[in-house]
């Protein structure tokens, strides 16, 4: 019976009694075979665009038996195979590094199928007798791909100290589970990094608050704001001097208001002949308190000076005019000084019915003579009434100081300065024309 040859690496099997004196030959062959099989190595050249066949000859070495199959330098363009032959179960490693393009590359079975290398690297494969398998070997040469990672199996320990980088990192990677509590501190912070965006809403109404009581929390936050609780501040509402007239609306939800008001001064008579002309009455002048409903628009006016008398042997002078706020002077009102007569009365003070303080009798009648102290009239004022003034100041005859206490300060942040002779008394002259009054005066101060 004739030797035969086996399946797979076409090794020569040989029968009982043949061969005789080439038997070691044989073995010695069959031997070198089986090392191609296990441990050959072949370098093949690749034709570019065409099929290259490996083949596999009956007891001869052959460049598909080799077990490690390497492609000289190339680079592969479509429709480059390379095939071995059918019908061999047998293991392969392909080595595409040298191979560019390697995705133009089919390595397979002369009549199956095999795989397409997608990178240059080492490939491993086995024939089933019909078709090429590959068999992921990504760790030879070097590299261990995510396939070949278990899950969980990169612990702490095989993390070396600050092998982890930024370029390590995805973006978005880093999520609120993996950053321990209280580990983000005010040095991981960049200035002006936080935006208003980032802060929490709090319960405070978005909206301006033009007199507000606020709350603020340990971080500075406004957690809270109303309107119309800001501490009993008081605000400048309207200062007119006479005359003058129109429509005060207070603030919205104001509902009290501190009101100086002062009527206009009567001027002095005049006289063409040797009598003099007498003075005319300072007008009324008054602190009010008054409680009002929100919301609050009145009508005002603001009273004129007194005109002074001509010098005429029937010389009057003008009478100041009323200030009044309400139709009527219904809220405030406080009235003119009549002007003086030639050689007759002074005329009649005005009045401030309504005041909670008549300042009127601080104002005394010095006709021509050095200014002195006007003692005789120093007003106690109840602290309840939130003016913290108690007296007057005189700065020469005829003249007061219009505003005591909170309004005091008021004007004096608000840049304002009071006409001195506002108010006062015209002094009458003879012979020629009397004095003009003083004009009159509405201070309004809205109290929140």
């Amino acid at each position: 019976m004739a030797s035969s040859y086996s399946s797979d690496l076409k090794l020569e099997l040989m029968v009982t009694g043949e061969n005789a004196g080439t038997w070691g030959d044989k073995t010695n062959t069959n031997l070198n075979l089986v090392q191609q099989a296990i441990a050959g190595f072949e370098s093949v050249t690749l034709s570019a665009g065409g099929t290259t066949a490996l083949v596999m000859s009956d007891g001869a070495l052959s460049n598909a038996r080799n077990l490690v199959i390497k492609f000289a330098t190339i680079t592969a363009t479509s429709g480059t195979i390379c095939t071995i032959p059918d019908s061999i179960e047998k293991f392969y490693i392909f080595d595409v590094t040298a191979v560019t393009n390697p995705t133009n590359l089919t390595i397979k079975t002369a009549s199956g199928t095999g795989f397409t290398p997608d990178a240059q690297k080492i490939y491993a494969a086995y024939s089933d007798g019909t078709n090429l398998n590959e068999v992921s070997l990504d760790t030879l040469g070097g590299t261990i791909g995510t396939a070949q990672v278990a899950d969980d199996a990169i612990t702490n320990a095989k993390i070396a100290d600050d092998a982890i980088r930024a370029a390590q990192i995805s973006d978005n990677a880093v999520v609120t589970a993996g950053i321990l509590d209280s580990n983000v501190t005010t040095a991981k912070i960049a200035d002006d990094a936080v935006t208003a965006d980032k802060l929490a809403n709090t319960a405070v109404t978005a909206g301006t608050y033009t007199v507000a009581t606020l709350t603020v929390d340990a971080q500075g936050r406004i957690t809270s704001a109303a309107s119309g609780s800001a501490g009993g501040a008081a605000s400048l509402g309207l200062f007119a001097r006479g005359p003058a007239s129109g429509t005060y609306t207070a603030q919205p939800g104001i509902t009290d208001l501190y009101v100086y008001a002062c009527g206009g001064g009567g001027g002095g008579a005049g006289s063409s002949d040797g009598f003099k002309g007498r003075g005319g009455r300072k007008g009324g002048f008054g602190f009010f308190d008054v409680d009002v409903s929100a919301p609050f628009s009145q009508p005002y006016a603001v009273g004129a000076a007194g005109s002074p008398g001509p010098a005429s042997g029937s010389s009057v002078g003008g009478a100041g005019g009323d200030t009044l706020l309400g139709p009527g002077g219904n809220v405030v009102a406080a009235f003119g000084g009549t002007g003086g007569l030639r050689n007759s009365s002074s005329g009649t003070p005005g009045s401030v019915p309504g005041a909670k303080f008549d300042l009127s009798p601080v104002i005394r009648q010095n006709t021509g003579r050095s200014p002195v102290p006007d003692s005789s009239f120093v007003p106690t004022i109840n602290a309840a009434s939130a003016l913290s003034g108690t007296s007057f100041s005189r700065t020469e005859y005829d003249t007061y100081a219009p505003v005591i206490g909170i309004g005091a300060d008021i004007i004096t942040s608000e840049g304002i300065s009071l006409d001195t002779k506002m108010g006062s008394s015209g002094a009458g002259t003879g012979p020629g024309s009397g004095q003009a009054g003083g004009k009159g005066v509405l201070v309004i101060f809205e109290i929140d």
